[in-house]
């Protein structure tokens, strides 16, 4: 079990607005998990990665999500994951993602995480097949029916199935959300959902609209490219939630050509990679991922020696 690193006494403390009830506030972590040659999983370089990023000012993580390659994990390494952040770092500091073709299923993730130590979930909705508004909002009360708080997760560009602000809304309504990671890519959507569930939190949920999420509102950033470098990321994040645009900007734009692999579908592969370029572990991916293309890890590879370059790391 690897000790809690202590708070540092800096600037890059984490958010005082992660409490005990809204553990899904400030910069979360969507974490990529390091695998070996052989593509197993590196428990002990996980655990590590984790307390390394509280350490360098991140509020907490959210394994299992899809940077984290739940799709193509064992259910026995699936909830090991789980139980290793939670040795890292704390059960609060922790939002697993959830996400499984049937609800049921998925109200059983919940569960694991609950009884992990865990204090809020995230959660797709159904993507097995293109859900219906009856469907989107049955699977989200099975899940809810765990205890556990819930940060829906809306990404239609790969479920297919769109959670705009009304449904939104009326999930928050009904008490079976509290937040919403937001990866549509539509700014546009932060202002009518502000107006219709305005104690609905919105996090921000793909790197590359950072700023013009955190100006509309954001309450926190599920985060892909502080896996690489974590410190700049939490500088940028904070820096835009407060309005400081004189610091976020400039840092936006040097950041800016590594924060849209995000927004790609090679995201994992490039996130590792930068990963590995600074020093972690990123490791390989697991099929049917496949390796970059010789000029996209060539991009990548660029970008990130840039950014490490100018001090970023």
């Amino acid at each position: 079990m690897t000790d809690t690193p202590e708070t540092p006494d800096t600037a890059d403390a984490p958010d005082t607005s992660v409490t005990e009830n809204r553990p899904w506030r400030g910069v979360l972590v969507a974490t990529a998990l390091p695998l070996d040659d052989d593509l197993s999983v590196n428990y002990d370089k996980f655990a590590e990665h984790c307390a390394w990023l509280v350490a360098n000012g991140c509020d907490g993580v959210v394994p299992n999500g899809s940077l984290g390659e739940y799709q193509v994990l064992t259910p026995e390494e699936r909830a090991k994951v789980v139980e290793t952040a939670v040795a890292a770092i704390g059960g609060e500091r922790v939002m697993p993602g959830v996400a499984a073709y049937g609800s049921a299923e998925s109200r059983r993730w919940a569960e694991q995480a609950r009884d992990a130590g865990c204090r809020a979930v995230m959660l797709l909705p159904p993507n097995a097949y293109r859900a219906d508004e009856r469907s989107v909002l049955a699977h989200y009360a099975e899940v809810a029916q765990a205890g556990l708080p819930i940060v829906a997760y809306n990404n239609p560009i790969d479920t297919k199935v769109d959670l705009v602000p009304e449904l939104l809304a009326k999930l928050h309504g009904e008490g079976y959300i509290q937040g919403v990671k937001e990866f549509s890519g539509d700014v546009r959507r932060a202002y009518r959902l502000a107006e219709l569930a305005p104690e609905l939190d919105l996090l921000i949920g793909a790197d590359d609209v950072l700023v013009e999420l955190a100006i509309a509102g954001a309450k926190g950033w599920v985060a892909g490219y502080p896996n690489a470098l974590p410190r700049a990321s939490v500088d940028l994040y904070r820096a835009a939630v407060a309005g400081d645009l004189d610091t976020a900007l400039p840092l936006y734009r040097q950041l800016h050509p590594l924060l849209r692999w995000d927004s790609k579908v090679e995201f994992v592969q490039a996130i590792k990679l930068s990963m590995d370029i600074a020093g972690r572990h990123g490791g390989s991916v697991r099929p049917p991922r496949v390796p970059l293309l010789p000029e996209q890890e060539a991009a990548v590879r660029a970008a990130t020696e840039k950014a490490l370059a100018a001090g970023l790391a």
